[in-house]
């Protein structure tokens, strides 16, 4: 059995706008939960990068990443994650650099190869070109060279961000990304709060390959864990329909803002919408104290995470907050 106390706790978050609220009022919740977290003891807290959404405000994901480091102390800001295919890495570097020089040691570069969207929003992206399986490689490639030190005879120079050595992380949800962090010697995140067919192959694939870098002796890996924490396993699954809806709607194409929970909205699906939603979240842990510990305890054991990245669509921004203080208890207190 793996401790719970030996797996680190982190937070995914991607700034849902809630109904009948505002983006900057969703903003302003992004901070007062990552000061929560941090306050917890949470390793990170990362943001993701998501266009064309109408219910999630983490679009300019570095620009958040700036504002939110700005409002904490301690605990490390990232990106769960950029898709690189958006960006050129030297624009990546020099805006990853930057906060790296504004916030020493707490600044981390997740980088995901999907756009993150659709097509349209592609275009407008300026994604003209057709991406091939070389392609994210090759910038992971130049985003280290462009984040490491300096070197004599380089025509193209990061500035800020040469010799910042920003962390990066593979994130994926496929075997492409764990055999591509693996053979990198890089640490790797699973998307498994949105995607957890391929988990436990994903993770064998990349502890099997892992070769030793300059950045990595062994293998280490996040996983991402959908949790909604109450104090009786009764209230979590009624706070649990709001995440319940958002799912419903990613797989229906009919993306809203992150909607109030509904009472027995669960019972009041039929068996096709219900094993979707179960589907997607097949690794969530939704309860009560108890519950959760034992969730968190069994996922641990399964997978041998170094580290969970929890996400938490709690429409109640202050329940939300109760929520990662359960969820760190849970953590904290199990043998």
């Amino acid at each position: 059995m793996k401790s719970l106390n030996n797996v680190k706790l982190s937070m995914l978050d991607l700034v849902a706008v809630r109904e009948g609220a505002t983006v900057a009022d969703a903003l302003q919740i992004a901070v007062r939960t990552a000061q929560q977290a941090e306050k917890l003891g949470f390793t990170r807290y990362w943001l993701a990068e998501h266009h064309n959404m109408p219910g999630i405000a983490s679009s300019a994901t570095a620009v958040l990443i700036g504002h939110i480091a700005g409002a904490t102390q301690k605990i490390r800001v990232g990106s769960g994650g950029i898709m690189l295919p958006n960006h050129a890495p030297l624009v990546v570097a020099e805006a990853f650099g930057t906060l790296a020089e504004l916030y020493p040691g707490r600044i981390d570069l997740g980088l995901g190869r999907a756009p993150g969207t659709d097509g349209a929003t592609m275009r407008a992206l300026r994604r003209d070109r057709v991406e091939t399986e070389e392609d994210f490689p090759r910038d992971v490639q130049e985003l280290q060279r462009l984040l490491g030190d300096h070197q004599d005879g380089a025509r193209i120079i990061a500035m800020p961000g040469a010799g910042t050595h920003v962390p990066i992380w593979l994130l994926g949800s496929s075997l492409f990304s764990a055999q591509l962090a693996a053979h990198m010697g890089l640490p790797y995140a699973f998307a498994s709060h949105f995607a957890p067919r391929m988990l436990h192959q994903a993770l064998a694939l990349y502890r099997q390959m892992f070769k030793p870098s300059a950045t990595l002796a062994k293998p280490y890996a996040i996983v991402g864990v959908p949790v909604i924490a109450a104090p009786s396993d009764e209230e979590a699954r009624f706070l649990a329909s709001s995440t319940y809806q958002r799912v419903l709607g990613i797989l229906t194409g009919n993306r809203t803002r992150l909607m109030p929970p509904i009472p027995d909205f669960w019972e009041q699906l039929d068996g096709r919408a219900q094993a979707a939603i179960a589907d997607f979240l097949a690794v969530g842990v939704i309860g009560g104290p108890d519950t959760v510990r034992q969730g968190l305890q069994k996922l641990a054991d399964e997978t041998q995470a170094d580290e969970f990245m929890i996400v938490s669509d709690v429409y109640d921004a202050e329940l939300r907050l109760r929520s990662l203080e359960i969820t760190a208890g849970a953590m904290n207190t199990a043998a």
